[in-house]
């Protein structure tokens, strides 16, 4: 681990230990799997998080007058240990604002306890479709991309008149929803949802699912494409691409992913799909710096959901400043519509739901021997206006 990094993750560990915060702090709460099966996620998350509170307040980690606080709680992905860290947040650490969970289950378990407790939780990375959908309350806001937004833009990129599509996915939440939109924006598209097949998240041994998949598309005329959805371990790309689908003129398609699992990608040079954030995408002074900044503390660019952390802490400091309070009323009706600047560029949260509106982008995989992962160059920015996501509350 970079020295930098040991520090923060010091840092953080001292801040949810003794919850120190005085009564004028601002005191956000980081709920995440940081130990599990998604910490590879959860550690970029609270990186990114830092980073972005520093580059919103210019390093004065003061917002409206306050000092920044951060409390951090390790739910393990697990909804019963993120529904007891939230509440002791809101209730021992008195915080303000919450941010979290990292698994999709474990912030579902968070959405009644931020009701209860009349307070904020910003939904960072969780995408489940029910969490601004019929599992939301109004005290709920998501900066990060919801299913739809996955499923709608990756649909856009694969999805043409005479394309058949199959897809794999895991067996929750993350995966039903996913298939779910994806199937919906597909059939815009003109292409063919030929078969969908779902698998435990733990599955190591693939080839009985595959051979469903590619029986259901082998026969099939034109363009045929497996189309995967995944996260944290186990990915079946590989295992799928040693089962050979060439034979039966079957191509591989997902979404943007960390740079662990782009290491993957490079078996798929010229794969097409579509993903949140790529580093190297965005232009924008925002991802300037952060990009430069990271680089240059970690050794490295920013990740996924380094990026996702940072776009938290942004959407936090825009809503203070402008709420000029932490009361959730105030914030609530300071973030309804409420438009603001992150490494992807502008973000609004929709005021039915909540949920941020924000550009994907269309990708193709270039291996370059000089990174040890696959690059993803852009194909086309995919914006708000583009994309028509659907409100899936009940409001």
């Amino acid at each position: 681990m970079h020295p930098l990094l040991k520090v923060a993750v010091a840092a953080a560990i001292v801040a949810g230990a003794t919850a120190g915060a005085r009564a004028d702090d601002l005191t956000v709460a980081l709920i995440y799997g940081r130990t599990g099966p998604l910490e590879a996620y959860a550690k970029q998350t609270e990186t990114g998080l830092r980073l972005g509170f520093e580059y919103a307040t210019k390093g004065t980690m003061t917002v409206d007058g306050r000092k920044i606080v951060i409390v951090v709680k390790d739910d393990q992905s697990k909804p019963d240990l993120a529904k007891s860290a939230l509440a002791e947040a809101y209730e021992d650490d008195h915080a303000d604002i919450a941010i979290g969970s990292t698994s999709s289950a474990a912030a579902i378990a968070m959405l009644p306890v931020a009701e209860e407790h009349k307070k904020i939780l910003i939904v960072e990375p969780a995408v489940a479709d029910q969490i601004t959908g019929d599992k939301w309350n109004r005290y709920i806001f998501r900066t990060g991309r919801n299913s739809s937004q996955d499923a709608i833009s990756n649909a856009v990129a694969i999805g043409k008149p005479g394309v058949h599509v199959a897809t794999l996915a895991q067996d929750y939440a993350f995966g039903r929803d996913g298939v779910a939109a994806f199937r919906e924006a597909l059939a815009k598209t003109g292409a063919t949802l030929d078969d969908e097949e779902y698998a435990p998240a733990n599955t190591a041994d693939f080839t009985a699912v595959a051979q469903r998949l590619f029986d259901a598309l082998k026969d099939k005329p034109d363009r045929k494409i497996i189309w995967v959805l995944w996260a944290g371990g186990g990915d079946p790309m590989d295992k799928l691409m040693d089962l050979d689908p060439g034979r039966y003129g079957v191509e591989l398609s997902t979404g943007g992913n960390i740079f662990a699992a782009l290491t993957a990608y490079k078996r798929f040079p010229g794969m097409e799909g579509a993903t949140y954030y790529y580093y190297g995408i965005p232009k924008n002074p925002v991802n300037d710096w952060f990009v430069a900044e990271h680089q240059k503390r970690f050794g490295g660019p920013p990740d996924m959901f380094t990026a996702g952390g940072f776009t938290a802490a942004m959407a936090v400091v825009a809503a203070v400043e402008k709420a000029k309070s932490t009361d959730s009323e105030a914030l609530i009706a300071a973030m309804e519509g409420m438009s603001f600047d992150t490494p992807k560029g502008e973000m609004i949260f929709r005021k039915e739901d909540h949920q941020a509106l924000q550009s994907m982008y269309h990708f193709k995989v270039r291996v370059d021997p000089a990174l040890a992962w696959a690059a993803l160059d852009l194909v086309s920015e995919m914006k708000i206006d583009d994309m028509q996501i659907p409100i899936r509350n009940k409001r």
